[in-house]
């Protein structure tokens, strides 16, 4: 799969409970669409998403389950269970959430990633991080690839913007880890997502500006008022 993706277009097709497209016949026609566009690639959540994407689209697919838990601010593959579930989707890929934040019911990156990585050897991880640390620790730990879907998103990096001074911490992150970095966040333009090909990262996944219309409405709406 990274060489299918690579120096190419990820195309995120998510649409939470409270979204107006919320369906996974929506994202399955969303990935269409992408694939249409010229999309490399898939990123999804559920199972039951990432099923209708399979059916529609011959595109590889990187999987995710957002899932909330009480003891935890981590949702995004947060635990093993959602690694068992992901791995009946289908998907070439699954992401987890690879920051250093504390994970639901004590769990350690390291163990999840060596269960994942000894029970399903076929399937490829991402680590969605927000630190250069945290992205250089994922790649030590086994990860294939690390995002840098998280930036911004947690506490420890909400000063951050990916995107600023030249999308600064991406090149800090490409510098120090091993395995391909994928850009994630704040890629809104065409002009960004060729920057950020162009400063060497292996691929980026573009979500919101392509799929979620209610925001690219809001752009939109904002510029006039």
């Amino acid at each position: 799969m990274l060489e299918k993706i690579k120096g190419n277009l990820v195309v995120s097709c998510q649409a939470l409970d409270n979204e107006p497209l919320h369906s996974s016949y929506i994202m399955s026609r969303m990935a269409v669409a992408a694939q249409e566009g010229g999309a490399s690639g898939i990123r999804a959540n559920s199972v039951v998403d990432i099923k209708a994407i399979k059916k529609e689209v011959d595109l590889p697919v990187i999987g995710i389950i957002k899932r909330d838990y009480p003891d935890s601010e981590v949702f995004i593959t947060a635990t093993k269970k959602e690694i068992d579930e992901l791995a009946t989707s289908g998907c070439e890929m699954i992401a987890l959430d690879a920051t250093s934040r504390k994970r639901p019911h004590n769990e350690e990156l390291a163990d999840v990633v060596k269960y994942a990585k000894e029970k399903y050897p076929n399937t490829l991880l991402m680590g969605d991080v927000a630190l250069v640390e945290e992205a250089k620790y994922a790649a030590e730990i086994g990860f294939d690839c690390v995002s840098s879907t998280l930036i911004g998103y947690t506490k420890e990096s909400s000063h951050l913007d990916v995107s600023a001074d030249d999308f600064a911490i991406l090149k800090e992150m490409i510098a120090v880890v091993s395995v391909p970095l994928i850009a994630e966040g704040n890629i809104n333009t065409p002009e960004k997502l060729a920057r950020v090909l162009e400063l060497g990262v292996h691929s980026a996944v573009v979500g919101s500006s392509i799929t979620r219309p209610q925001l690219i409405t809001k752009t939109f709406v904002d510029a006039i008022k």
